[in-house]
């Protein structure tokens, strides 16, 4: 990949493999939006941009070549050979069809604090109201100096009470959110530590944190650790476990079943009627 700078902006060359639409409207983050011009326009880890894509070519704007080299690139999973990855998905004849219907998702590394508010409020919602919440919670608690309000820091919403964010219509949700901030501002829970943990010690201490279950703590895991072992379990996943999967996913893609499910959940939720055969019992 090449970085070209040319009037006022900057072009990533030689981009493969990638698709920026499906990779952030896939679920798995929620602070991304397209606007009218075709770009989309997001924060990550306080870092602004606004990025589209033309076939190879990522164009970025309001945001600097070595912010691209040392943040933009990793944040996006550019540094990963998904060409090779996904060639060994393709060995299975599922995994095939999941990837060849949409080629180019790819799995972001997220900032482990904000990726467990969003899981934390992702519970029982729907996409638009999670962003929803997200954004009143970063107008309401963000540092708002940029371009867009930067997500609250743990110490800043562990000072918050349950009536300061109403303002959320965020429901049950607002006392998880709370009790995560209290135990990571206290030092209760280490996230810097949860990254050198094995997968199991990482889930006991994150779901020690009120509303914080395994399916949450996996999403954490996956989407703000980079534990790419690790398959979250939601609906979604449940139904592609039973219905194509019976016998458990692919021993051989264990080290990296938690990419695989990215192309596994898109692709069932793409094709909803071939994934309701299952009663809310049996999921």
């Amino acid at each position: 990949m090449r970085i070209i700078e040319k009037n006022g902006q900057i072009f990533l060359q030689g981009v493969v493999c990638f698709d920026l639409e499906r990779t952030l409207d896939c679920g798995q983050c929620f602070r991304w939006k397209l606007c009218p011009d075709g770009f989309w326009e997001g924060i990550g880890s306080g870092n602004f941009c606004r990025i589209k894509q033309e076939r190879t070519v990522l164009t970025f704007t309001h945001t600097s070549r070595q912010l691209i080299r040392d943040f933009w690139i990793p944040y996006f999973g550019l540094d990963e050979d998904y060409a090779v990855l996904c060639q060994d998905f393709c060995s299975d004849p599922i995994l095939r069809q999941a990837v060849r219907f949409a080629p180019g998702i790819r799995l972001l590394r997220q900032d482990p604090w904000e990726t467990l508010c969003s899981f934390i409020i992702s519970q029982n919602n729907n996409i638009p109201r999670i962003r929803g919440i997200i954004d009143r919670l970063c107008s309401l608690l963000g540092d708002s100096s940029g371009a867009l309000p930067a997500f609250p820091s743990p110490d800043g919403l562990a000072r918050c009470s349950i009536e300061d964010l109403a303002s959320l219509r965020s429901g049950f949700r607002a006392k998880y959110l709370l009790d995560a901030a209290q135990k990571v501002s206290s030092g209760f829970v280490d996230l810097k530590n949860i990254a050198t943990l094995d997968v199991d010690s990482a889930r006991r201490i994150l779901t020690s944190i009120c509303g914080v279950g395994p399916k949450v703590a996996d999403c954490v895991l996956l989407y703000g650790y980079h534990k790419t072992q690790v398959v979250p379990m939601d609906v979604w996943m449940k139904r592609v476990l039973a219905i194509l999967y019976p016998d458990g996913f692919p021993k051989q893609f264990t080290p990296w079943m938690g990419i695989a499910q990215q192309y596994l959940f898109h692709y069932a939720r793409c094709h909803a009627a071939n994934f309701r055969q299952l009663s809310p019992v049996q999921v």
